[in-house]
């Protein structure tokens, strides 16, 4: 196979000019005024409806079947699939495959997991054991390889024991061994992870996989923010070459698909016969009878340029590093990801998230972002208390100039107003009750206060470092009222499923 071939999108492309006349959907049939004149024609040309002759059906193989052959080989899979509706939509059908291979079983899941894996065990009616990652200055990095033995080890314990598997930390468990490994394992469906972090920490995938392989577990990873890795010598390898089982590609974020766009992997170990039935099944219960081929076509040409592009992701890695060495020898401001080799269960970095600690320049994360955005027109990823991220595509070139610049341009604000407001972040509530019974069950809004001993039918999140602090089925407890109220009091603070901004009322499950 070529990796310079674009099947699919070049059958679209053949098609929309070789049948100019069209009476059949999409409505605007290729051309229209107003549509038209916004997007331009080519791209309503382009804009087909599933289940094309000569695109997706009626020759072997067809072109998008090429195209997902090429994309299995490029990222090392046994098997590969084009998503139109985002990683949230890989997490479902990861969710829901896990489901049909091991009914029954809970999920071990990194607690700073994605909320669509949450709304998964909303569609699944299963439950989860989190396990919480390494937080370090605001920053949720990835999970340890000893704490999700220990998890697997108290899973068996409690399954043991009789007693009901709630969401618990990893932290005091003990090692898992003997019989409380195999019984945490038949307890357990899969160890499922998030790497990279959206601060670009990148986890131990081959330890964690060591560990879930070890329990015969599979290891899911959500690796929205990886598609690029392991295409060029000086990035991390990615997921599925270091073990994972299945593994979650959001390719739009910094694979250089259109938003919206992703991909989902099989890897070719001891599950893949299993699940590769089971994802077929499951993708065709969440996707669309009318996915936009715009969409899939974006994933067949990034495809192309990632796996054909070393030399253009080499010149932007060049600009990467050249963009910390300024922000170093301005002396002023630091590059928090000098020090993620010290953190424990530390994988490798991705050169292409810079997070750049403005605390010690004197000025929060969210008041740099604002001014950068407001007084210089320049955007980053986000901010926390902090600092904030900066970040780019492997295959963009942009000019770091003004960025510099107006970084070292910052005002220095007095300590007063830079010191962290954020109280320590407390531990989750036990679980009572599953995701999907507390989403159902009948329930009612209260005032956050008299929250505090009942059952959350809510998610909350706060921002930062954006770890799910509540979620439904759990039990609200003191801190956590006082610590989401902290944050959505304190300056640019946020509280993610929040019924109002101050966190003044909660929904609770009805009593």
């Amino acid at each position: 196979m070529d990796q310079r071939d674009t099947p699919y999108a070049d059958a679209m492309r053949a098609y929309a000019t070789s049948h100019p006349a069209r009476f059949h959907l999409p409505g605007h049939g290729g051309s229209g005024d107003s549509l038209g004149d916004y997007f331009g024609e080519r791209m309503l040309s382009l804009d087909l409806m599933p289940m094309m002759h000569g695109i997706d059906m009626g020759v072997t193989p067809t072109p998008l079947e090429r195209s997902l052959r090429l994309a299995a080989e490029a990222w090392g899979a046994r098997r590969s699939w084009f998503l139109a509706n985002g990683a949230s939509q890989g997490n479902q059908i990861a969710a829901l495959a896990i489901a049909g291979l091991r009914p029954g079983g809970q999920m071990l899941v990194q607690r700073s997991v994605h909320s669509s894996v949450v709304d998964a065990l909303v569609l699944t009616g299963g439950s989860a054991r989190f396990v919480a990652p390494v937080v370090v200055d605001g920053m949720a990095h990835g999970l340890v390889a000893a704490d999700v033995a220990a998890a697997i080890g108290a899973a068996g314990a409690a399954a043991e024991g009789g007693a009901t598997i709630g969401a618990a930390g990893a932290a005091g468990a003990a090692g898992a061994a003997g019989a409380a490994g195999a019984a945490g394992a038949a307890a357990l469906s899969c160890v499922y992870v998030v790497s990279p972090s959206y601060f670009g920490f990148v986890s131990d995938i081959a330890a964690l996989a060591g560990v879930a392989h070890a329990a015969g577990l599979p290891l899911v990873v959500d690796e929205a923010w990886g598609a690029h890795l392991g295409f060029h010598p000086s990035l991390p390898q990615n997921a599925l070459r270091q073990g994972a089982d299945l593994v979650v590609s959001s390719t739009h974020k910094l694979g250089g698909s259109l938003t919206q766009s992703a991909m989902l992997h099989l890897g070719h170990g001891p599950f893949a016969d299993e699940l590769e039935a089971q994802v077929d099944r499951a993708r065709s219960i969440v996707q669309s009878t009318s996915e936009s081929n715009l969409l899939l076509a974006s994933l067949d040409l990034a495809r192309c340029r990632l796996a054909t592009g070393a030399s253009q992701i080499g010149d932007a890695l060049d600009i990467a590093e050249a963009l910390r060495d300024r922000v170093r020898s301005g002396g002023r401001f630091g590059i928090a990801s000098d020090g993620f080799s010290l953190v424990p269960g530390c994988g490798g970095v991705d050169p292409f998230r810079i997070p750049i600690d403005t605390r010690v320049g004197g000025i929060t994360g969210h008041r740099a972002r604002t001014i950068l955005a407001e007084e210089h027109g320049i955007l980053v990823e986000m901010a926390t208390d902090a600092g904030i991220v900066a970040l780019f595509a492997a295959s963009a070139a942009p000019s770091i100039d003004g960025l510099v610049a107006a970084l070292h341009a910052l005002p220095v604000d007095p300590p007063a107003r830079r010191e962290s407001p954020m109280p320590p972040l407390p531990p989750w509530g036990r679980a009572r009750m599953t995701v999907r019974d507390a989403f159902f069950a009948p329930n009612e809004i209260v005032a956050a206060a008299d929250a505090v001993g009942r059952v959350a039918a809510d998610s909350l999140a706060a921002y930062p470092p954006g770890i799910p602090n509540i979620m439904p089925g759990e039990e609200v407890t003191r801190e956590l009222v006082d610590f989401v109220q902290a944050v959505a009091s304190a300056e640019f603070g946020h509280v993610r499923g929040a019924i109002d901004a101050g966190v003044r009322r909660m929904r609770v499950v009805a009593r």
